[in-house]
């Protein structure tokens, strides 16, 4: 793959393996993580966050390929955000690292955006009817992710312990945070 790349003229030699070695220690969900706990324990950061998502992770010296133009899209008691990429699988990889194979499958690409309640149930994410959903088509040139409700119980968690919950899914808007007093 890297000598296509590198025959193509699409990418240097010396790219090619800066992202080899960068990807799997800087491109992560736990990036993402942090930076939900941060939104969640502090108000003003979320405001910046949801203003200026780009901006807002760079504080916490999160940047890079793939996430040049990101923005937050909140969960809420009403509205329940989900992202997807309906043309290939771009995702904010410095959030939420290289996308999982079921984020690049045609099926999850094309039933998110016809039919997202029962996508989401049958990944066992079951959403009140009452529950608006909003999917979010990410480009390339805009990267989407899901800051999740904080869940109750965790009035007295640590920021680390508060990151700790944080999944890949729930960053793309499958899965739930579990509440801990239900924990």
């Amino acid at each position: 793959m890297r000598d296509a790349l590198v025959d193509r003229g699409l990418v240097e030699a010396g790219e090619a393996e800066a992202l080899a070695h960068h990807a799997p220690e800087e491109l992560s969900p736990a990036n993402g993580a942090r930076v939900v706990a941060r939104a969640w324990v502090d108000p003003d950061f979320r405001q910046r966050l949801l203003a200026n998502a780009t901006a807002a992770t760079k504080e916490l010296g999160i940047e890079g390929i793939e996430g040049r133009q990101m923005v937050a899209v909140e969960n809420t008691t009403t509205t329940h955000n989900v992202i997807v990429c309906t043309q290939c699988s771009c995702t904010a990889w410095p959030l939420l690292g290289l996308p999982p194979d079921w984020y690049k499958a045609a099926p999850y690409r094309a039933r998110v955006v016809r039919e997202a309640r029962v996508l989401l149930a049958e990944m066992g994410h079951q959403l009140p009817a009452a529950t608006n959903i909003r999917v979010w088509d990410t480009s390339g040139e805009t990267r989407y992710f899901v800051l999740p409700m904080r869940p109750q119980g965790t009035e007295h968690f640590s920021e680390e312990q508060l990151a700790s919950l944080v999944t890949r899914d729930a960053l793309i808007g499958v899965a739930r945070i579990e509440d801990r007093a239900a924990v």
